[in-house]
């Protein structure tokens, strides 16, 4: 087996594009919260929350702290997972070849 320089692995990208309001529901059902308390818990309004939930609304920052709050999951993991997110769509966008350097 020939070892690889990490720079070489960098280059595997994955097309898995999970929205991270399927996160964030996933998180509220197993804690027991539905989407209208968790909006209270947080204060915001429902239609932010759901406007996330169904990958309509990107977390931004300041909604990441407020979940970082409500749900003691960091606010760094939220800008992550919405990070990851938006990358992913973008390598679809301009196809795998050209996102590959």
């Amino acid at each position: 087996m020939v070892d690889r320089p990490i720079a070489d692995q960098a280059q595997i990208h994955s097309d898995l594009a999970i929205p991270p309001g399927e996160t964030l529901l996933d998180e509220l059902r197993e804690r027991g919260i539905t989407q209208k308390a968790f909006a209270g818990m947080i204060g915001r309004p429902y239609q932010v929350v759901n406007a996330i939930v169904n990958g309509k609304k990107a977390i931004t920052a300041e909604t990441a702290l407020q979940f970082e709050k409500a749900l003691g999951i960091s606010a760094v993991t939220w800008m992550n997972i919405e990070s990851a997110y938006r990358l992913a769509l973008a390598r679809r966008a301009v196809g795998k070849s050209e996102a590959v350097v």
